[in-house]
């Protein structure tokens, strides 16, 4: 009875069939999650604030790990609404685990094998707050992803079964991202498109699964607030569609996000939907917010199923945002995920 709703609730939320969906599930009452919350989230204010960020800033990985902040373009010029902080949440140097891996693909691909660092002197309990909340997001995305594999191989007749769940039990590749969002006068990037997209531009999260914390508002002596006086700010979906909706998610909620390589593995059954997070008109106000990011690892396949084409992937006629580049300019048949996320990536850095 239960595994039949939850199958539902993701046609719903994540199904090329359902017009309004928005690409979102929230998995609510999660235990242990707010106090994993409150333990992290007010740390990225105090990493953005440190005036010497040297132990955490790694330019080797091309700032894929580590502290980030100026480092991609969004609508031609450098974002500098949020600075981030990322690190795999899994295994602090995958090249421990996965050794076969040559020497010139790592040299090549910093941003998957760059080892992490943590700011072990300036905030030492960093470390272990990011790896309990992470591990806890992939843990629960996991559980999710069977019942992905079940609402998928009801639709889609040459789905490998069980191929979501299999990968992300197996894959030790995860990007862990901690966001702390600027408040909106040090940040002169804001662009007019839809008007919502002046903390993070609008874009499609291109991995198999991300999993999204509800965001923690501070004030400016870093207190917490229970959410913005303007409650228009935060995050924003574009459904199937077209039309634009706020999304908030449940406290004590973890939301989860289909990216692009699930939307090929799954033929289009599954389908990304484009995204952007709207700034605060309080001046005062910074957010912080922390994403999971669930991925193959580098060499991992990104076939469609037997009987799908890339037609079937991405519908021509949805209307996606400038910045959203079609699947078609950046997939094509016999690359592995390594190559489809710098084809990505190209596109932003």
């Amino acid at each position: 009875g239960d595994n039949v709703f939850l199958i539902d609730k993701i046609g719903q939320a994540f199904g090329k069939d359902n017009p309004e969906s928005l690409g979102i599930l929230a998995v609510t009452d999660v235990p242990t999650l707010e106090e994993k919350r409150r333990r992290l989230l007010p740390l990225a204010s105090r990493m953005a604030n440190l005036e010497d960020k040297t132990e955490i800033i790694s330019e080797s990985s091309n700032f894929q790990s580590g502290w980030s902040h100026g480092k991609e373009i969004f609508a031609g010029k450098p974002d500098l609404a949020k600075g981030s902080f990322y690190a795999n949440p899994l295994v602090d140097d995958i090249t421990t685990i996965r050794e076969d891996v040559p020497r010139k693909l790592r040299d090549d691909n910093p941003g998957f094998f760059a080892p992490n660092v943590w700011p072990t002197n300036s905030i030492p309990e960093l470390e272990a707050a990011f790896k309990d909340l992470g591990q806890l997001v992939v843990d629960v995305g996991r559980l999710l992803a069977k019942s992905c594999d079940c609402y998928i191989s009801q639709k889609c007749r040459g789905y490998e079964p069980n191929k979501l769940s299999k990968l992300l039990q197996e894959s030790m590749y995860c990007k862990g991202r901690l966001l702390h969002y600027f408040p909106l006068e040090q940040s002169p990037n804001v662009s007019e498109e839809n008007n919502v997209n002046d903390w993070c531009g609008w874009h499609n999260d291109h991995g198999s699964l991300s999993g999204l914390i509800p965001a923690l508002y501070l004030d400016k002596d870093g207190e917490q607030l229970i959410s913005p006086a303007d409650d228009k700010s935060g995050l924003y979906i574009q459904a199937r569609n077209g039309s634009i909706h706020h999304v908030v998610l449940p406290n004590n909620s973890i939301g989860f996000q289909i990216g692009e390589t699930s939307q090929i593995h799954s033929g289009g059954v599954l389908q990304a939907t484009p995204h952007a997070v709207r700034a605060t008109n309080d001046k005062d106000v910074t957010r912080e917010s922390f994403a999971v990011f669930m991925e193959p690892e580098y060499d991992g396949d990104m076939k469609l199923p037997l009987d799908k084409t890339v037609e079937d992937v991405q519908d021509a006629s949805i209307q996606l945002p400038s910045s959203v580049k079609n699947l078609s300019s950046r997939w094509r048949a016999g690359m592995n995920f390594g190559e489809f996320s710098a084809s990505t990536f190209s596109v932003f850095y």
